[in-house]
């Protein structure tokens, strides 16, 4: 069983999120539909992350999978 996330992408996914819809980001860094869930993480230690937009606009869901604010990036891409 893998216990280390595998970085999707060094930036965040920029993403316009509806008011009151729930999103599932992936923790893994295995989906192919990131920065969601795809159900990818089975058989490793992950589970997405539930993220529910408050209000509609742009949120930055983090790339790298390190992030101190997840699923929202928090910059920890530009120390990796």
């Amino acid at each position: 069983m893998e216990d280390k996330a595998k970085v999707a992408q060094r930036g965040p996914y920029p993403v316009e999120v509806e008011a009151g819809k729930t999103y599932w980001w992936c923790r893994c860094g295995r989906s192919q539909s990131q920065p969601f869930c795809d159900g990818s993480h089975k058989g490793t230690a992950f589970s997405p992350v539930e993220y529910r937009a408050e209000t509609a606009g742009k949120v930055f869901f983090c790339g790298c999978k390190a992030s101190g604010r997840m699923p929202l990036c928090d910059g920890t891409h530009n120390k990796l």
